[in-house]
């Protein structure tokens, strides 16, 4: 059975599959209802955690799926375990392969500009049926309100952000208070990815939950980021520790 949502360290978190996401945010594009979709990894909730405007940010979003291996964990470890990992970038994949099918319009906003061009080129040749009604790099100022103008003035369905937390998300808010309708999600290095610049982990070490280490076999200056996750599992025993002592 599914729980509605499950906190971990202050975050909400959905637990549902992938599968039930998915249908839950078609039905709302199709009704033009606004969504903002947040894709947390153990790294996010600690920054969430240490800066109070990032969580009520993310307290905002309509949906927070666990993107990370920590994240179930740390649920499992608090008795509350989610059902599943909904990856970001498969979620991504996922909605594209939907927009497909409906034709959708769909802006991409992020990466340098060879990237977010190869990103282009790439969702037009694996999904011909998708609109893709503008696509702009990553490098603006959050202060520069004109970026969301011209996003709003293509009247895309959905919004794919690529400029790395908190920044994404910090925009998403920015432009869903002016919006009318729209899927907005952050995606992190996502269109690094899809345009082919960087590659997936093997499918082997996805099945293993384990593309931290192989990014951190390629990446070795990764590896102060990668600390994160035994911070945050310590968080979590430290909560674990108080949730006990609060009911002895």
């Amino acid at each position: 059975m599914e729980h509605k949502k499950v906190s971990v360290l202050g975050v909400s978190f959905e637990n549902k599959t992938k599968g039930t996401i998915l249908k839950e945010l078609m039905k709302r594009i199709q009704n033009n209802k606004k969504t903002f979709v947040v894709t947390a990894n153990p790294e996010i909730v600690m920054y969430a955690k240490k800066h109070p405007s990032y969580m009520s940010l993310v307290k905002e979003a309509d949906y927070v799926v666990a993107d990370g291996i920590g994240i179930i964990k740390g649920s499992r470890m608090l008795g509350t375990p989610i059902v599943e990992r909904v990856a970001g970038y498969d979620l991504m994949i996922s909605l594209l392969a939907e927009a497909n099918r409906q034709g959708s319009r769909v802006y991409l906003l992020g990466a340098k500009e060879d990237v977010l061009q190869s990103t282009v080129k790439r969702v037009q040749e694996r999904y011909p049926a998708i609109q893709i009604v503008g696509a702009r790099n990553g490098y603006f100022d959050l202060s520069d309100t004109s970026v969301i103008d011209q996003v709003q003035q293509t009247k895309p369905d959905m919004v794919f952000v690529a400029i790395g937390y908190p920044r994404q998300e910090k925009w998403i808010h920015q432009y869903l208070q002016s919006a009318s309708k729209g899927l907005l999600m952050g995606v992190g290095g996502s269109f690094d990815v899809l345009s082919g610049k960087s590659k997936r982990s093997p499918k082997i070490f996805i099945q293993l939950n384990a593309e931290w280490l192989y990014r951190l076999i390629r990446q070795p200056y990764r590896i102060k980021r990668m600390m994160a996750l035994p911070h945050f599992l310590h968080e979590v025993r430290q909560e674990k520790k108080n949730i006990r002592d609060k009911q002895s």
